[in-house]
């Protein structure tokens, strides 16, 4: 589907009904709980190398400051000197290391999206959670997720009420890039802002929900268990989706049985 097909069915969607999306959510997390904990847990290992990015310096740097002749470990005042050229390399690595992160996240979230339709739909595939870190689309992946943390920040320095607006559309960047790879990510962007203002309500409303279900069940599974209920918090975007866009094989497979007269 092109860009302009996709606009017209957001704009013609109809409306969702709450409780049959947070059912179907809950359907299709006990069909994909364990791909989400796959993606949860490698989401946090390969985060690893982005924060020892940041602490590796700030290990090195107090070290610097213990065995300095000027230290003295029983000033209380004393505060650690970093030069003006250490404060600026410790913020350069802390946003590679905060690009690196949303990267992995984005993508790894968009894999576990096309996983997702093949338990959906119970289609046969396979379930490559690093689809998108491969070369055709790496390069978008990073970019995403750029694009994704900066929009982040500056909703968040814009105060609180930009940062709740955004979380939705932000939200759908992963599904649309999952089912639009080949979209330019400004036409990514796009589609999911449209989709996230379009469905704002009930997907804000849902997120929040389920946000709250999964952190009170993965609770009282004594803490380990919202590692397991996090990516319940990650299905309503993509029935969402489901639900208004639609995937571009449905479509042919109902054209298929349209023009063969069933």
């Amino acid at each position: 589907m092109n860009i302009s097909e996709i606009q017209q069915r957001i704009q013609n969607a109809k409306d969702l009904d709450f409780g049959t999306i947070f059912n179907q959510s809950i359907e299709l997390f006990k069909k994909t709980w364990v791909n989400g904990l796959v993606v949860v847990l490698l989401n946090m290992v390969l985060a690893i190398p982005a924060v020892m990015l940041i602490y590796i310096p700030l290990i090195f740097t107090g070290m610097m400051d213990v065995y300095s002749s000027s230290y003295n470990p029983y000033d209380p005042y004393m505060q650690p000197e970093i030069s003006p050229i250490a404060a600026i390399v410790m913020f350069i690595l802390y946003l590679i290391a905060m690009a690196a992160m949303s990267a992995i996240g984005l993508g790894l979230k968009a894999a576990f999206y096309r996983i997702c339709k093949l338990k959906d739909l119970e289609e046969m595939g396979q379930e490559d959670y690093f689809y998108f870190f491969k070369k055709p689309y790496l390069g978008k992946t990073i970019k995403l997720g750029l694009v994704y943390i900066g929009i982040t920040l500056v909703a968040a320095l814009l105060c609180v009420l930009p940062l709740i607006y955004a979380i939705v559309p932000l939200s759908y960047m992963f599904v649309v890039y999952a089912f639009n790879p080949e979209k330019s990510v400004s036409e990514i962007i796009k589609l999911s802002f449209d989709l996230g203002n379009k469905k704002w309500l009930i997907s804000f409303g849902l997120l929040f929900v389920s946000g709250f279900l999964a952190g009170i069940v993965g609770f009282l599974m004594c803490f380990v268990g919202v590692y397991v209920t996090m990516s319940f918090t990650f299905l309503p975007p993509y029935l969402i989706y489901k639900e208004v866009v639609g995937f571009e094989d449905e479509m042919d497979n109902i054209q298929i049985e349209e023009n063969s007269g069933f």
